[in-house]
């Protein structure tokens, strides 16, 4: 996955979510429950693909490309806007932190796998749809297997641009 910094200024509904999930943040809760706080304000603040520019929005032909929208000040959290064209699909992965992801546009292929790796779940999450997880127990791939490219929203536990990526381990 590409990741480039946004060249979009920041627009009122991505404020209005930063200062939402900056007031999560700051109760200092456990991963398991930030994360569930963090998907209810994304639930409640969740913008539409314009957040991305149409330039972003078009994605990246050989691979999925990321759009990091936000980085917290302290390094506590960050914002990635997501572009999956049709066929494309991460690595089967973990996460070195809590993530939470809100679909903005199409359908996000989702599977996930237990710690051995067989699958033990698969799910189409569509426009609107909010999910949230923390390790361990996040095992996961992400891809899109529709005509029409698939746009969501990554908000991470950590300063992604300092650390280089959100995934801890590829399994494949």
């Amino acid at each position: 996955m590409t990741t480039a910094s946004t060249t979009r200024p920041t627009t009122p509904a991505l404020d209005d979510l930063v200062a939402a999930v900056r007031r999560v943040i700051d109760r200092r809760v456990d991963w398991a429950r930030t994360a569930e706080l963090v998907a209810e304000q994304l639930r409640a603040h969740l913008p539409g693909p314009d957040v991305l520019t149409p330039d972003q929005r078009r994605g990246d032909p050989d691979e999925l490309a990321g759009h990091i929208l936000h980085v917290e000040p302290d390094g506590a959290f960050s914002i990635v806007g997501l572009v999956c064209l049709p066929g494309q699909t991460t690595r089967i992965h973990d996460h070195i932190t809590w993530c939470v992801v809100g679909v903005l546009a199409g359908t996000e292929h989702e599977e996930l796998f237990d710690a051995s790796l067989p699958r033990i779940g698969v799910r189409d999450n569509v426009a609107g749809e909010v999910g949230g997880f923390a390790p361990p127990g996040d095992i996961h791939r992400i891809g899109n297997e529709t005509r029409e490219p698939a746009i969501s929203l990554h908000i991470y536990g950590t300063d992604i641009t300092r650390v280089g990526s959100s995934v801890r381990r590829d399994y494949n």
